[in-house]
């Protein structure tokens, strides 16, 4: 960076110019910590004339030793020339909160305020894991058979030594920092006590069924600890969607064909409890079924270094909550690498369904993913019988038929009451006949 370029720049979050090095200066540098970082710029003035600074190395030594002592920062400080003057460059980045003789401080535009109560509280609960606090919980309030079931998962999965699950639970967890200085975490509470929502009420998933946006027709409140509310959220979730079966090969196996595929939806609820920005004690995870859609919404946006941009590409993985998420990596229900995402993409095409939808939108994150328009109500509703539909419901789900295909979906007619179907369902705009002589294929036309 040079001089003459820094003299372009206006003071701002990010920038500020200092003659000198005084209170005022480690008051800025403390407030650049606390919201974007920035650059203080020694040795010029408020109206930009250069001044000038010592640029020796006993006094870089001695400065930089004064910030780490006053704020508790290590500043990066680079030494620049401007015609025989000297202006030292001192940058520190975003980082934990800092503080300057017991006061903390922010940056406002191009001021630097102290920080009053409520906006420190807000600061030191972004800045803090909610999930590595520890809270006066009752051990005894553990569910054993919680703790057990996840250490059968853990060993399962190659996660977790079989000798580092010992009968001394509380041990265990403790090695799993869980319990720290004998108290539990919050994590260590809403993940394997009986019932979290004692202390903390918005630890639940609400899951409704929806005629339209006004209209419920079912609904189900999942409480209990973590692990009870992703299998309980996902179990709700079938019992207000639909299922065929479809029999296939020549064993006659009868296969499940859910609306949605069910390992985006157990991917979906995953993220949603491991992400969840637990310290939004007033917002619950949301999910609403509606006839062609389903909507998953969780408080908060995304994690701090995390866009939308980086979303759908490949990305590290950014936990908001790391015990959480350490865990569920454990288990095995989930990844650590930033995996998720794409998961969840490539199970709705795999099952020939749109792309998700994600959004941040109000105080939170929402998940959009669309069932398949053209299921077997669509078609009964159109007038086709049970063949027409078995056809129907192949080629959507294989991309096309063929005449022995026919067969073997409906043995019971014969290959002439096969081709009245394909030329029913030809006429009906539904399928479309490609190829010709031995070679013919019937694909979708919708």
């Amino acid at each position: 960076m040079e001089i003459r370029d820094i003299m372009k720049i206006d003071e701002g979050t990010k920038v500020e110019f200092k003659e000198e090095m005084n209170d005022s200066a480690y008051k800025t540098l403390a407030a650049f910590v606390n919201t974007e970082g920035g650059h203080l710029f020694l040795g010029i003035s408020d109206d930009k004339k250069i001044r000038g600074v010592n640029c020796s190395e006993p006094f870089f030594r001695d400065l930089t030793d004064k910030i780490v002592n006053n704020i508790g920062v290590h500043p990066r400080i680079n030494c620049l020339d401007y015609n025989g003057r000297k202006v030292l460059a001192i940058e520190v980045k975003k980082g934990n909160l800092s503080s300057y003789r017991g006061k903390y401080y922010q940056r406002v535009g191009s001021t630097t305020r102290l920080m009053h109560e409520e906006d420190l509280k807000n600061l030191f609960l972004l800045k803090t894991n909610w999930d590595s606090m520890t809270g006066d919980y009752d051990l005894d309030k553990i569910d054993v058979e919680t703790v057990n079931k996840f250490f059968s998962m853990a060993r399962k999965s190659g996660r977790l030594k079989s000798a580092e699950c010992t009968d001394d639970i509380s041990l265990t967890l403790e090695k799993l920092n869980l319990i720290i200085d004998g108290k539990l975490t919050n994590a260590g509470y809403i993940l394997f006590s009986e019932g979290p929502q004692q202390f903390f009420t918005n630890t639940v998933v609400r899951v409704g069924r929806f005629k339209d946006e006004i209209t419920i027709i079912g609904d189900r409140l999942i409480e209990g600890n973590l692990f009870n509310q992703v299998a309980e959220a996902e179990e709700a979730i079938k019992n207000f969607i639909n299922v065929r079966y479809e029999i296939t090969g020549e064993e006659l196996m009868r296969n499940d064909v859910w609306d949605y595929p069910l390992p985006a939806i157990r991917e979906i609820l995953l993220n949603a409890i491991v992400h969840r920005n637990y310290h939004l004690h007033n917002m619950q995870t949301q999910i609403r079924v509606y006839d062609d859609r389903i909507w998953f919404h969780n408080a908060g946006g995304l994690p701090e270094g995390m866009n939308m941009d980086l979303l759908k590409s490949s990305h590290r993985s950014v936990a908001r909550n790391p015990l959480i998420s350490k865990i569920f990596y454990l288990s095995g229900l989930i990844e650590e690498y930033g995996t998720g995402i794409k998961r969840i993409i490539d199970s709705m095409k795999e099952a020939n369904l749109v792309e998700p939808v994600f959004k941040e939108e109000m105080g939170g994150f929402s998940v959009y993913i669309r069932k398949n328009p053209y299921d077997e109500s669509y078609f009964q509703e159109q007038g086709l019988n049970k063949r027409q539909i078995r056809i129907m419901m192949y080629v959507m789900d294989k991309g096309s038929i063929k005449i022995e295909d026919c067969h073997k979906i409906s043995p019971a007619v014969g290959e002439r009451t096969h081709q009245r179907d394909l030329n029913i369902l030809i006429e009906r705009q539904l399928l479309i006949k490609r190829g010709g002589s031995k070679n013919i294929l019937y694909e979708r036309s919708i």
